[in-house]
């Protein structure tokens, strides 16, 4: 393995007929301490995946492969990336994709978790690729990015500062970041003319109330539009601004860099008009009680069905768009049953005297927001322990819109491809719900017969 330096990367650039492009960002690390430091602090393991956007000329690439079980390189200088693919041909670990790394599809990552993400991104690109892979819901679990000192300094920005706004509140909200190293410019060719910050990133611990992230994300950009003006004249119509300003502990004049990530949290939930907001289940509700074959026996409420391992009755909705793709969901925290696993696109108990059809319908609409679509009964799994006691109907239905779903039942959600899902339900069914892999395993077979059309309804 040849060291990093200048001389070493001239030469590579010059192999692969490449001069550095100061449109695309493009300063490539030359300092062989400074890359197998940056590999030091993402912690590489042996079942890892790591992916590098911008790998370049492989500075910290060669570092990574050492370790990790799967490589990932996204690059978006055609060049390089056929370089990258010539110096790793052979290596089954490694994969190349030319592509841009803000639009790279980052729902493939999910079967091979845990994934960690590196780069020395470009600067002019630098936030449009986290957003890409680090935005609710992610597939990463670690990230170390090196990026110019200004743009980090925005990221660990607090209130009341100049650099604090949108995107300090995006990444807080989800990520803790920490600057671990300001790199200079002569550890890079050609040289910058600022210093680089090396940035750690882990998932935030569930500190902050569940809150629809959609909202949230609306609400801080109405706040910042206009910095300089009040947040009351931004906000939506869902709430009366001074009652929320109270509830929140600020001024009525407030303005947007005045509030803190905690308060943006409250005036989303209180901006916040789903009705099932903070009702992640109800214990009084009422269901059926079923024996084995479905017969009605008598009615108890939720708790003691769930205490006691009662059979009881459930819906599986399976939701797809006009390409084929299963809406997943994953599950609020909240949820006494399966908290924070990904699981069907709808999902719940019928109610006492319900039968299975409207409660698909129902769920679809609770769970969804999804009020108009059609649903087609496809099969049946009878109760087990792996349903939770559940007999479950199974149903599919079309949905080309926007979802909209309740922050205390669900988390998040994603569309898959069907290809995508099974990679990831074969690699990982720890991540999902054991009556999502049961109905899985019935669905497997009738998948092709049982997909909406794209022409249907």
């Amino acid at each position: 393995m040849a060291l990093v330096n200048q001389s070493e990367i001239k030469s590579r650039l010059a192999a692969m007929g490449v001069m550095p492009s100061k449109k695309l960002g493009q300063n490539f690390l030359i300092d062989e301490n400074v890359a197998r430091w940056i590999v030091d602090q993402l912690e590489v393991a042996p079942g890892d995946t790591v992916v590098e956007v911008g790998p370049g000329t492989g500075a910290l690439t060669e570092h990574v492969v050492e370790i990790a079980d799967k490589v990932i390189l996204v690059e978006f200088d055609a060049r390089l990336a056929e370089g990258l693919k010539n110096r790793y041909e052979g290596n089954a670990k490694v994969e190349v994709h030319h592509h841009d790394g803000a639009r790279f599809d980052v729902r493939m990552l999910y079967q091979y978790q845990p994934v960690k993400l590196l780069g020395n991104l470009p600067y002019s690109a630098g936030g449009a690729i986290m957003r890409n892979f680090m935005k609710r819901p992610s597939p990463v679990c670690r990230a170390v990015l090196m990026l110019q000192k200004e743009f980090i300094d925005r990221i660990i920005a607090e209130p009341r500062t100049k650099a604090y706004g949108v995107l300090s509140l995006r990444m807080q909200s989800e990520w803790v970041s920490r600057p671990v190293k300001t790199i200079p410019p002569q550890a890079f060719f050609p040289r910058p003319l600022i210093d680089s910050t090396v940035m750690v990133c882990e998932p935030r611990e569930d500190d902050l109330p569940v809150y629809d992230a959609r909202l949230f994300d609306e609400m801080v950009r109405r706040g910042f539009a206009q910095r300089r003006k009040q947040v009351r004249k931004q906000m939506p119509d869902t709430g009366d601004w001074e009652e929320a300003a109270r509830l929140i502990g600020v001024p009525e004049t407030a303005r947007a860099e005045e509030i803190s990530l905690e308060q943006w949290v409250a005036l989303t939930r209180y901006y916040d008009d789903h009705p099932l907001k903070d009702h992640p289940q109800d214990g009084d509700e009422v269901f059926d009680v079923v024996d084995e074959a479905d017969n009605v026996l008598r009615q108890e409420t939720r708790d003691v069905v769930h205490r006691d391992g009662l059979l009881h009755r459930a819906v599986h909705v399976f939701v797809f768009n006009k390409r084929k793709e299963l809406f997943l969901q994953k599950r609020s925290r909240l949820k006494d049953k399966n908290p924070g696993v990904w699981g069907s696109s709808a999902a719940g108990h019928l109610n006492a005297g319900e039968s299975y059809e409207s409660t698909a319908v129902r769920e679809l609409s609770e769970e969804l927001g999804i009020h108009d679509a059609e649903v087609q009964e496809i099969g049946e799994v009878a109760a087990c322990e792996n349903t939770g006691w559940e007999h479950i109907r199974m149903y599919v239905a079309r949905h080309d819109g926007a979802v909209r779903f309740p922050c205390s039942e669900v988390e998040t959600g994603q569309w898959f491809s069907l290809d995508e899902a099974r990679a990831w339900i074969a690699a990982r069914p720890q991540d999902f719900s054991s009556g999502f892999i049961e109905c899985w395993q019935v669905f497997g077979a009738m998948l092709a017969e049982t997909i909406p059309s794209a022409e249907g309804s």
